[in-house]
């Protein structure tokens, strides 16, 4: 009896072991040894092209939420569709179908594998391009500890059902971020992501012209800019043109679309539905009569909440050698 008594520890000290590593959390500087010019490469990269490119950072920051709204903050976003298994990922969902950057993301991954190859995930490269980003445009910086690895599973269907979409009302919004974490005071917060930015017509036309099925307009809709929207950029229901969604700031991170959203001049019902609710509405007025930096201190709490939905640490996942397939 001594003897299973000891197997017994033995097997749960094991177990133990393989629990910890399995579900070991993220750190600041997780590559300082393992590939510690890392971060200085991803920020670098960022810093010579962003300036060239600055709607790029709102692409890639709607990249990192779109990734971590599905199966975790883990790349699976990144993954493509394969033919060859009929396998659809999350890149072909609807949601997904406008994001811009996958290009910049494997640029990136492809200097970090010449400096350290298999070391640093694509999911960790994601997160730090989006903070970047934000940051080389003007934006807030936050902290991103470190150590997701990449996920090997990724499924339109999941994209489709789990991403917030432009026209969710409040309950949905309310639902969908605490499905993952998150409380109102973070859907007031990352929604002020959209200071930033552009949208296709094709995410809210239907508030201009056929909101409830019969032609007609969302009365939630300032009537002024709808107008305005209809004679210039969405000029049918069917328009494929692009709109600001800050228009005059949309390459500045400031408080101004929450100006907008007060003043019922968000473009989506997303935005429209943050006035709905007292609580958020509130919230908004708060950060709107405050100094911008409250703005930058709470948004930088929620992004690094958001960044840590769902990550896949220790021996879970994968690092991935090409952002694109699984090894």
């Amino acid at each position: 009896m001594e003897n299973v008594g000891r197997l017994w520890v033995s097997i749960s000290l094991l177990l133990g072991v393989v629990i910890a590593s399995t579900h070991a959390d993220l750190e600041m500087n997780f590559y300082a040894k393992s590939c510690p010019k890392a971060e200085k490469i991803v920020l670098d990269y960022v810093n010579k092209h962003i300036p060239n490119a600055p709607s790029l950072a709102a692409s890639l920051i709607r990249m990192h939420f779109h990734d971590c709204f599905v199966r975790g903050c883990d790349a699976s976003v990144l993954l493509n569709f394969t033919s060859s298994t009929g396998n659809q990922t999350e890149k072909v969902a609807i949601p997904n179908r406008t994001l811009r950057g996958f290009d910049f993301i494997d640029q990136v991954k492809g200097l970090l594998e010449a400096e350290c190859p298999g070391v640093v995930s694509c999911a960790d490269i994601v997160s730090l391009v989006a903070r970047d980003a934000v940051v080389a445009t003007g934006g807030p910086f936050w902290r991103v500890p470190t150590g997701r690895r990449d996920g090997v599973i990724s499924n339109v269907s999941e994209a489709l059902a789990q991403i917030p979409a432009p026209s969710s009302n409040f309950s949905t919004l309310q639902t969908d971020f605490a499905n993952k974490g998150l409380n109102l005071k973070d859907l007031v917060l990352l929604s002020g992501a959209h200071t930033i930015g552009i949208s296709h017509c094709s995410s809210f036309t239907n508030r201009l012209y056929n909101f409830t099925g019969v032609g007609d307009q969302d009365p939630a809709l300032d009537s002024e800019y709808a107008v305005n929207l209809k004679a210039r950029k969405c000029r049918s229901i069917n328009s494929t043109n692009i709109v600001e969604m800050d228009p005059g700031s949309f390459r500045t991170f400031d408080l101004s679309y929450y100006t907008l959203v007060l003043k019922r001049r968000g473009l989506f019902q997303s935005d429209a539905a943050l006035l709905t609710d007292s609580r958020t509405r509130s919230m908004i007025t708060q950060l709107v009569e405050g100094p911008v930096g409250n703005f930058y201190r709470e948004f930088a709490k929620s992004m690094e909440k958001m960044g840590r939905i769902g990550v896949k640490t220790g021996s879970a996942g994968e690092i991935r050698k090409h952002c694109a397939v699984v090894n």
